[in-house]
């Protein structure tokens, strides 16, 4: 009995009552004018069946799931377990809650069956719309959504489509700051460790860091640009091969502050000091920076700020309602002791 129970449809139950299936549906998602008699009879056979309504069952009439489909693009952990991810993804999920949404978490990883569907997926689902969260080795799946008529919006992605927007950090300005700062300050010789080079973020912090030191009058060492992944061991790896080259920077300016931690490792594991023979600033702002010895320097993103904003950006698109196509988010340059100037150091933590 149990097994015919779970296998009955809207039109079965529907049938038993004698109503349309579309006067379940309505009754289902309380919807519609129906008299009182007809609610108490669907209900009561809803009741004795043990019926579960499916999604396109809660969503004939309204055509909305009130579901959102969490992506992570890219390869499986290379980015999403980022702190910088995380507080991200907490205040979108704060922030659609509140909106009236759920979250359907999907895997990247297909197995067995090939490339990825995500608009399969969206559609079997009936998802209201989706949010992108970049990694690396971003897929045509991914491309393909953008370009559907699925509300999509990219964190750390760009994207084009007609139903598709974007929020990201002002990455030119990320690198600007720090460049500034330093020139600021009299310090010339600077490396960065870069994430992937095949990172479109970690690109964008590296091309105005270049262009940056040259608008400063500042060179630019190409031994002094080093490729990692954004976390601490690349840092540290990284770091230690710049000290074997035959000259010595004053100060390195990292692209994630994992990074710049394992830097600091580096460097302090080759007899050195931090800030007095090399200062050093990463870029996220995440709670490690104030627990290290000494505290780090870092471009703070306002990671809360991003969540919200792709939230709202996300729930305007399915409301259709006008939405800019990008927003970049103003970072903000913090000055701790690993990157402490003498008389100028503010003492901010």
């Amino acid at each position: 009995m149990r097994e015919y129970i779970m296998k009955l449809t809207i039109r079965e139950i529907a049938k038993m009552a004698g109503v349309s299936p579309a006067t379940v549906s309505k009754v289902i998602n309380q919807t519609g004018r129906i008299s009182p008699n007809t609610i108490q009879k669907v209900k009561r056979i809803i009741e004795e069946t043990g019926y579960q309504p499916s999604f396109s069952a809660k969503t004939l009439t309204t055509k909305k799931s009130n579901m959102i489909g969490l992506i992570y693009a890219g390869e499986l952990n290379v980015e999403f377990n980022h702190p910088f991810f995380n507080h991200v993804i907490n205040s979108f999920k704060n922030t659609i809650g509140l909106l009236g949404y759920d979250i359907l978490v999907f895997s990247n990883q297909a197995i067995n069956i090939g490339e990825v569907d995500y608009i399969a997926r969206a559609s079997h689902y009936q998802l209201d719309g989706c949010l992108i969260i970049a990694g690396e080795d971003i897929g045509d799946s991914i491309t393909k959504l953008d370009e559907s008529n699925i509300p999509t919006v990219g964190v750390d992605l760009e994207l084009s489509g007609e139903q598709s927007s974007y929020v990201m950090t002002d990455n030119k300005k990320v690198s600007k700051q720090v460049v500034e700062y330093f020139y600021l300050h009299g310090i010339r010789k600077v490396a960065f460790l870069a994430g992937q080079e095949k990172s479109q973020v970690s690109n964008e912090r590296r091309e105005s860091f270049v262009q940056s030191m040259k608008e400063f009058g500042m060179d630019v060492d190409d031994n002094w640009i080093k490729y990692g992944n954004y976390f601490e061991e690349s840092g540290y790896e990284k770091m230690k091969e710049i000290l074997q080259e035959d000259s010595r920077p004053d100060a390195v300016f990292a692209v994630s502050d994992m990074m710049a931690l394992g830097a600091m490792r580096a460097i302090k594991e080759a007899g050195l000091s931090v800030p007095k023979d090399i200062k050093v600033v990463g870029c996220d702002d995440i709670e490690a920076c104030r627990y290290s010895d000494p505290s780090l320097a870092t471009v703070k993103q306002d990671q809360i700020k991003i969540g919200k904003l792709a939230a709202t950006m996300l729930h305007d698109l399915i409301s259709e309602r006008k939405v800019p196509k990008s927003l970049l988010v103003d970072p903000e340059l913090i000055i701790r002791d690993s990157c402490k100037v003498g008389a100028d150091f503010s003492g901010r933590s």
